[in-house]
């Protein structure tokens, strides 16, 4: 890697950093013109005027908005992220209890969908121009197209209302064996996996078709080599910049696509939890929720502006 690459790098990783500040500052905004009162919310309507301004003190809602915005920035740089208003436990506790459950489910839809995804454009630009090619476009289209809540609901509808193979909602305990595991995660895996698939599918056909009008790849078919050997040996390597660069890409749609999906599916992760904190005007909750949320979002952009630059052929001979 050259220092020109190193520098454009370096230079992503600055305006990351900006974007996640202007962020913050947009989320902190944002909670704070919630409507409703957190202190009168807290202490219920029978409350005095005196008491609740004294909640407010005691909470810091009584200072100017660019005080609680620069002391919550500060707390955040410094690992400090406050006190439930609903709960009155740290922040940091109650939102590490979900953390895990909402990385498995992007994990196990991760795992589930790249390698579908690849398959499916592979298998679409292999038979370019075919009556299997113009399918499987037509049907990433049309995935594409439909809102994932809709998706949601109409698994629902057929696989768990009608046909009673796996439950609707994923509360509860942990299941104990592999099948009760696969049936809870079925629905909303399969629901966050039409539209990432769709994406990188059509992504990956792309970049492999891009690859298969290259001249070495001509020469390899006049050697002998099948289309499938020419496909996966030569043009697969060669189009790894941007089919890596489309599934981190795609991969960040998860991050907001997640907040939908745990909502219907009643799934105990990091999003149903804000959704409930914005129904408790539990602000310290909600914008750490938002920000983490922001963070991974912004990662995975980073990463497929790092892909793009570490694999383009004209800045590595620079």
């Amino acid at each position: 890697m050259n220092r020109f690459m190193v520098m454009l790098i370096v230079r992503r990783i600055g305006a990351g950093l900006l974007t996640l500040l202007i962020v913050s500052a947009v989320v902190f905004l944002i909670t704070s013109l919630l409507p409703g009162d957190a202190a009168q919310m807290m202490l219920g309507q029978s409350a005095t005027p005196e008491t609740v301004a004294a909640l407010r003190a005691q909470l810091g809602l009584d200072q100017p908005l660019p005080v609680r915005y620069l002391h919550w920035l500060g707390g955040l740089v410094q690992g400090e992220f406050g006190t439930s208003f609903a709960s009155h436990l740290p922040v940091a506790e109650l939102v590490a209890q979900r953390i895990p459950a909402t990385f498995e489910l992007a994990a196990i839809t991760t795992l589930v969908s790249v390698p579908l995804s690849l398959l499916v454009g592979i298998t679409a630009a292999m038979h370019r121009g075919g009556w299997l090619d113009r399918a499987l476009v037509v049907g990433t289209l049309s995935v594409v197209a439909v809102p994932e809540f809709l998706v949601a609901t109409l698994a629902v509808l057929l696989f768990a209302v009608k046909l009673h193979w796996v439950p609707a909602m994923s509360l509860g305990a942990a299941p104990q064996d592999l099948v009760g595991y696969l049936k809870t995660y079925a629905l909303p895996v399969l629901t966050l996996c039409c539209v990432l698939v769709a994406q990188m599918a059509r992504m990956t056909r792309s970049a492999i078709i891009s690859q298969m009008d290259s001249p070495y790849l001509e020469m390899a078919r006049l050697k002998g080599a099948s289309p499938l050997r020419a496909v996966l040996r030569h043009a697969l390597p060669n189009a790894v910049g941007p089919i890596a660069n489309a599934i981190s890409l795609s991969l960040s749609y998860l991050f907001g696509g997640v907040i939908i999906i745990e909502s219907i599916f009643s799934y105990p992760g990091l999003a149903s939890q804000m959704v409930d904190a914005v129904s408790n005007r539990d602000l310290p909750v909600v914008q750490l929720c938002v920000m983490l949320f922001a963070v991974c979002y912004l990662v995975l952009l980073l990463a497929a502006d790092i892909l793009t630059i570490a694999f383009n052929p004209k800045w590595r001979g620079l």
